[in-house]
């Protein structure tokens, strides 16, 4: 990547940007400690093979190390509603409860009560529990099972919902490669009176061969457009590839929208806490090396 090419929007995107692990990069989030900003929001995911103790236990690492916890909550994931008043009483317990992200979660059906993110925010035990922010999902992209009429009708529904009951709420996208699409949806959300702080789910650092079956797992097709708009090399799959072109890109996209709350970046960390970092730490640096060549 040209370092010339790093524009002067991309310095107020980045900044306060988050973060996402699991609850087996614990050791990981450890040893990059230096390198991540105090108070930085980390997510924590919800994944089939972790059980209640990984998670809380993540939580409360992220937690103790000076970051703001984001425990995920899959509600399809969820056996009851007692384990959910179980589940959020361990993060109050260790200090983790503040903000939580709701999402469906990927089982085609519930294992308990909770069909989506709407009946955990519905259940009235997020605010028995001292949350504070709650974080759902938006989808620039569509989603393969949903009709996008409908992805409106629940975004609007949840937002209201959460405004109703006092939570502060943030929107975070599905994983995107291409920024026209997310610039597109981050308009038509801000057209219908949606107003809430939106995170752009942004692959960070990692192997192509990694991030290309990401992409496809998230239905984004390796074809030559991911090639051309985020700089794949499909004839060099065992070389890496950062989001420099993607944060480019959207800043320069974002320029041209009128934003009135906003928007900031998530990272998946496909190739690691500390990669990530460390690649926020060069960007930011060469933001800055660009802004005094251009003032």
């Amino acid at each position: 990547m040209n370092p010339e090419s790093t524009l002067p929007g991309s310095a107020e995107l980045i900044r306060d940007y988050s973060l996402e692990m699991t609850g087996k990069d614990v050791e990981e989030l450890r040893a990059a400690r230096e390198t991540i900003p105090d108070g930085t929001r980390i997510n924590v995911t919800f994944l089939g093979n972790e059980d209640l103790e990984m998670r809380v236990a993540a939580a409360r690492a992220v937690r103790e190390s000076g970051f703001m916890p984001v425990p995920h909550i899959a509600a399809r994931r969820i056996p009851s509603r007692a384990h959910l008043a179980e589940f959020l009483s361990r993060l109050h317990d260790v200090g983790a409860a503040q903000e939580v992200f709701v999402v469906g979660g990927d089982p085609a059906s519930a294992e308990g009560p909770f069909e989506d993110a709407q009946s955990i925010i519905d259940s009235g035990l997020l605010e028995e529990y001292g949350v504070q922010g709650v974080t759902i999902s938006g989808y620039p992209e569509g989603h393969p099972d949903i009709t996008t009429a409908l992805l409106w009708r629940a975004l609007d529904q949840k937002v209201a919902s959460l405004s109703h009951r006092g939570f502060h709420a943030t929107i975070l996208t599905q994983l995107a490669f291409d920024t026209a699409p997310v610039a597109e949806w981050i308009a038509a959300t801000r057209s219908k009176g949606i107003e809430v702080d939106i995170r752009v789910g942004t692959p960070g650092p990692a192997g192509v061969k990694r991030l290309i079956g990401f992409a496809r797992r998230f239905g984004i097709g390796a074809n030559a457009l991911i090639v051309k708009k985020y700089g794949f090399s499909l004839t060099n799959l065992m070389g890496t590839a950062g989001p420099d072109r993607f944060v480019d890109g959207l800043a320069d996209a974002l320029a041209l929208t009128p934003m009135k709350s906003d928007v900031k970046l998530h990272f998946y960390t496909f190739g690691g806490l500390r990669a990530t970092s460390d690649w926020v730490h060069h960007y930011e640096a060469r933001t800055r090396a660009n802004g005094a060549d251009h003032g």
